[in-house]
């Protein structure tokens, strides 16, 4: 099958799982088209069924704004006639499922169908798409689709409940891909970060609002006071300066340690005993499940999908969004007995292999064998 894919080619959860989608589908022997307008980050090596084609806007003087979905559907039209692409599959509704149709009825004209699944990933819903600017560019975009999925039931709730959704939404969770997290390393080489009697706490994120970046200093505050620890941050973003700030108010700069981006996170995740995530939403909890793959337990906020991914009392535990306190002494509760650390960390790792690569992958090889439908029926 040819599949043509639009993602964002960033840091984010979306773009990630896009990226490791497409790989996966190469892997299996599928023709793989990225679409979009740098090299995805996760996607280090091109092969022959993996292929990335950029879009290039060229800037005008006219636009105060340059018109990135006008040259994206220029280009998915191009590419799916020259490569005669079989489905085309978007993340995000907007901006790309909003071009992907424009493609489709550009493509119309010509007497090419081009199915078009797409995917919704959160934030195109719940911050982006609930603006009444947008609205109704993605109700219209969603409606448009053949076939729609969404990467949590919470998602697909929510969705439903802002927009007057007219598609069927299949719910195909986020996944990890468990062999990549088989830890080779014999030594973590811990007492790099923390001195033996330390227990290490992480956090990562892209350090925004959404992030709750000050609640996770004041978790930590409160579990050193009872547990000797270590805090690392790993991750850039608008809330770092303040979560500096914040520790130095507390006293407690030299138990923290900023890391910055890394690419080093299955090290990292490898030496930590605990993962907060007390998220203000969060569609899935793509950050939990990675920590959970590498025997890290989670404490974390109950918002969005993450119930979804952190089962309340076997892998960690859920809070109120805000319940610092309940955080904390669900985080000591957890770190202060080594048998209760080591169970939770069995449970943690068992529990990610439900979101398993190869127990996705066929449900999204499925979805577009019903989309190749939608064009056997256009064409006949």
């Amino acid at each position: 099958m040819k599949i043509a894919i639009v993602c964002y080619p960033t840091f984010g959860g979306s773009g990630v799982v896009a990226t490791e989608l497409g790989i996966a589908l190469a892997d299996r022997g599928h023709e793989v088209h990225f679409v979009t307008y740098k090299q995805p980050v996760r996607l280090e090596l091109l092969n022959n069924n993996i292929h990335f084609h950029e879009v290039s806007v060229p800037e005008y003087a006219l636009f105060h704004y340059q018109p990135y979905e006008l040259a994206l559907s220029s280009k998915l039209v191009d590419t799916i006639r020259l490569y005669e692409i079989d489905v085309l599959h978007v993340h995000y509704a907007i901006p790309h499922a909003y071009a992907g149709y424009m493609a489709k009825k550009m493509l119309q004209e010509e007497g090419i169908f081009i199915p078009m699944v797409t995917t919704l990933h959160g934030t195109d819903i719940t911050l982006v798409g609930k603006h009444p600017f947008y609205k109704p560019a993605v109700t219209f975009s969603i409606n448009k689709s053949d076939i729609v999925t969404s990467v949590s039931q919470n998602l697909k709730d929510s969705t439903l409940e802002l927009f007057d959704i007219e598609n069927e939404i299949e719910v195909i969770p986020n996944f990890i891909e468990t062999t990549k997290f088989k830890n080779s390393f014999t030594d973590c080489q811990r007492s790099l970060m923390a001195n033996d009697d330390e227990k290490i706490i992480t956090h990562i994120s892209n350090f925004r609002k959404v992030k709750r970046i000050p609640d996770v200093i004041k978790i930590f505050n409160k579990v050193q006071k009872k547990i000797p620890a270590k805090l690392l941050m790993v991750g850039e973003g608008p809330e770092r300066e303040k979560a500096e700030l914040l520790c130095e108010e507390l006293g407690i700069e030299n138990k923290v340690l900023f890391l910055g981006n890394s690419n080093q996170i299955d090290k990292i995740l490898c030496f930590s005993d605990l993962f907060l995530l007390p998220s203000q939403t969060e569609s899935f909890g793509l950050a939990a499940l990675e920590a959970m793959i590498n025997k890290v337990p989670v404490i974390s906020s109950n918002a969005g999908g993450i119930p979804e991914v952190n089962v309340q009392g076997v892998t960690g535990y859920l809070s109120d969004v805000g319940n610092v306190s309940e955080m904390a002494e669900n985080a000591i509760k957890i770190l202060k007995d080594d048998s209760v650390l080591e169970t939770f960390k069995t449970n943690a790792v068992e529990n990610a292999f439900r979101f398993d690569l190869k127990r996705i992958l066929p449900l999204y090889e499925a979805v577009y064998e019903k989309a190749l439908q939608f064009r056997f029926k256009k064409m006949h």
